[in-house]
């Protein structure tokens, strides 16, 4: 149920370089009425060659320009033990897509007057306590009221609690009463739990379900009508079933979950045309009124002057330095992308039966929509290099005064590690150029200054202006020490985190291991006897005794985690 940036946990495996994120507002370049190069199906129909395998599960999709079907196509099995192919009638989980939904309905209840968006939560939902009571409906349609979203509390999100059906209140009542992450209306945090109050409201003002009230209020006149919540997907004929792929790359059936457990943050479902449908007569001004539309493709404005690119239900990501609007979605079982470039009235919609698939499909919709205006994303294939011919870039790289991105190599590979960031493998290609594998747009190159110090290209996304880093030096190399094993075991233990639990274990070999939130078990290297870090993840761990128990502190990224030992 994620949005077009796909957040990431916040430890151990932190956000890549190479991740779809949302980046910096820019003011996009009038650009030049585009034509549709004259190889775009073959190239369209390449790319999901490359990306999806024909028996296994895959996707659908679907391009318009100017309101036209340009490109309709899949690759791929629908239902890989029944070999049933993915087929234009194919019904998708839409995932986080839902949200633009939502969020139109609660607009179209603030045109007729029904609801106010500067209204408090507690005017709809008056059992919701404080200070969550007090959020408005903007601050839960822009993910800046600062409620805890359900899908970050540690443990929950198994399929013990997701393969159950809930009510509304009873979901509600599931993240309520936890702490706020922020005070409303301060910061921005891609949030579950604030669009399933917003599918709450809807339903208090409109007595329906949130979904049967998006039907009537937004979508039933439009000719889309597969577009409905999934929770009777078994009953549908076209319906693709999700898959998985586990660490041996073996296709098995998702993790199960109840159209209820996303709500109105991620359980619609519905085919690729119908979803173009819906995103065409949104642009277009058929949904909502022009003041609504405006309201939600506008930036979030934060204090100090920050702006995070998402409006209300849809982010705002430049793609070529245009405008570009949309989402993406992650589910058990299904990843989703929409984009919209409105001044060059081009639509991409792409829809997968996998939530592994070899490409991030939020990186596929953007070479397509480049594609199709003629302005393609670089791409890069894998040459071997020496490595030791690249010994002279190695080093850290200063962007801007507080922030460094390191080059090296290790055990025949090469990485970059950003500030506060884990390390992510990259490839050389030809020219001097490096990338971070074919599910990544993002890619970089060195030059050089006057006085003959390197600099590191980057070109996020594969934006084509390039974030600059200069040498600052070599890496300093870190100096491990040799801790006594009778004081790593005093760590040993398992410390709940506002974002997970960090188990601690002794290893064979007298070093500290780190299990964090279910991830890959880590192996800690001591900077002191009370100090760590860990191979590849620029994070700092200290531990410090506490009235007869031990209390751990987690620094990275600009995030601390403290928290105390549990009892056994």
């Amino acid at each position: 149920m994620s949005a077009r940036p796909a957040l990431s946990s916040i430890l151990i495996k932190t956000i890549a370089v190479c991740s779809a994120t949302l980046g910096v507002l820019v003011t996009p370049v009038a650009a030049p009425a585009q034509t549709v190069p004259a190889d775009f199906a073959e190239r369209v129909d390449s790319l999901l060659e490359r990306s999806f395998e024909a028996d296994g599960p895959g996707a659908m999709v679907v391009v318009t320009k100017d309101g036209e079907v340009i490109y309709r196509g899949a690759r791929g099995m629908a239902d890989v033990e029944g070999e049933t192919p993915i087929r234009a009638e194919t019904v998708f989980r839409y995932a986080s897509i839902t949200k633009q939904f939502a969020a139109a309905t609660m607009l179209k209840l603030a045109e007729q007057g029904r609801v106010s968006l500067d209204d408090p939560l507690s005017k709809y939902l008056p059992d919701f306590p404080a200070p969550g009571s007090d959020v408005t409906l903007a601050q839960l349609l822009n993910h800046t009221s600062g409620i805890k979203s359900y899908t970050n509390i540690p443990g929950w999100m198994t399929e013990e609690n997701t393969s159950r059906a809930y009510t509304t209140a009873e979901l509600i009542a599931e993240f309520a009463d936890q702490p706020a992450d922020f005070e409303a209306g301060t910061a921005y945090s891609y949030n579950n739990s604030a669009y399933v109050l917003v599918g709450a409201v809807i339903e208090a003002v409109t007595g329906k379900p949130w979904y049967e009230a998006m039907v009537d209020e937004v979508t039933g006149a439009m000719g889309i009508p597969t577009i409905t919540a999934f929770m009777d997907e078994a009953s549908i004929a076209n319906m693709a079933t999700g898959y998985t792929r586990g660490e041996d790359e073996k296709v098995t059936l998702a993790q199960k979950i109840h159209a209820s457990v996303p709500g109105a943050a991620g359980a619609l479902r519905g085919t690729a045309d119908d979803l173009i449908r819906w995103t065409e007569a949104l642009h277009a001004g058929d949904v909502l009124k022009a003041g609504s539309l405006k309201a939600m493709t506008t930036p979030t404005a934060l204090p100090q002057g920050k702006v995070e690119n998402y409006g209300y239900g849809l982010g705002l990501n430049p793609l070529r330095g245009r405008s570009a609007i949309g989402h993406s979605g992650d589910i058990f079982g299904f990843a989703t992308d929409v984009m919209h470039l409105p001044e060059e009235r081009v639509s991409v919609a792409m829809l997968a039966n996998s939530d592994t698939t070899s490409a991030p499909v939020s990186g596929l919709v953007a070479r397509i929509a480049a594609l199709a205006i003629g302005d393609p994303f670089e791409e890069f294939t894998k040459v071997e290099t020496d490595l030791a011919s690249l010994e002279a870039y190695f080093g850290e790289y200063a962007i801007g005064e507080n922030d460094r991105r390191k080059f090296y190599a290790r055990d025949g590979k090469l990485y970059t590690l950003r500030s506060g960031n884990s390390e992510s493998e990259v490839f050389a290609a030809q020219g001097n150029r490096f990338f971070y594998g074919p599910g990544s747009l993002t890619w970089f190159e060195f030059g050089a200054e006057d006085d003959g110090r390197p600099v590191m290209r980057m070109h996020q996304n594969g934006a084509k202006e390039a974030e600059l880093a200069t040498y600052a030096g070599p890496i300093e190399p870190v100096v491990a020490v040799t801790v006594p094993r009778t004081t790593l075991a005093s760590y040993a233990g398992t410390y709940a985190t506002q974002y997970g639990k960090a188990v601690f274990t002794l290893g064979e070999s007298d070093d500290l291991l780190l299990t964090f939130a279910g991830q890959p078990t880590t192996a800690l290297i001591a900077l002191d006897t009370d100090r760590f870090t860990a191979e590849g993840v620029d994070v700092t761990i200290i531990f410090a005794p506490v009235e007869g128990s031990m209390t751990m502190t987690l620094m990275q990224g600009g995030v601390t985690l403290e928290a105390e030992r549990q009892a056994d």
